[in-house]
């Protein structure tokens, strides 16, 4: 009988070490999506920001700049999210970026 090593192919993440260590490549991107409610109504939803922030300040600096009214939510899965009411999409992005909390390549826009 002849021995042979088969080996059954597995799905390769070449990324998967650069994710786990802080190189450059590995970037922490910042989602900023949209949510729709009943009706028109939707909600903006902010996750990703680094954890030294002041969550409440930013949120704070977000509604007396858009007029709009928001929270900060904790989930078990993805840290704390900043909600805000309507679509606030591109002006948290630009928010975001003139205030030197992100880069743009950091950030990450989603939704129809």
């Amino acid at each position: 009988m002849v021995d042979i090593d088969t080996q059954i192919p597995t799905a390769f993440d070449p990324f998967a070490e650069a994710k786990d260590s802080g190189a450059p490549g590995a970037k922490e991107y910042v989602h900023i999506r949209i949510q729709q409610r009943n009706g028109k109504k939707t909600l903006t939803t902010v996750q990703g920001l680094r954890k030294e922030f002041s969550y409440e300040k930013i949120l704070k600096d977000l509604k007396k700049e858009f007029c709009c009214n928001g929270n900060v939510v904790q989930d078990k899965e993805l840290g704390k999210v900043i909600q805000l009411q309507g679509d606030q999409r591109k002006n948290v992005s630009h928010f975001l970026i003139n205030a030197n909390i992100v880069k743009k390549d950091q950030i990450k826009i989603h939704g129809f």
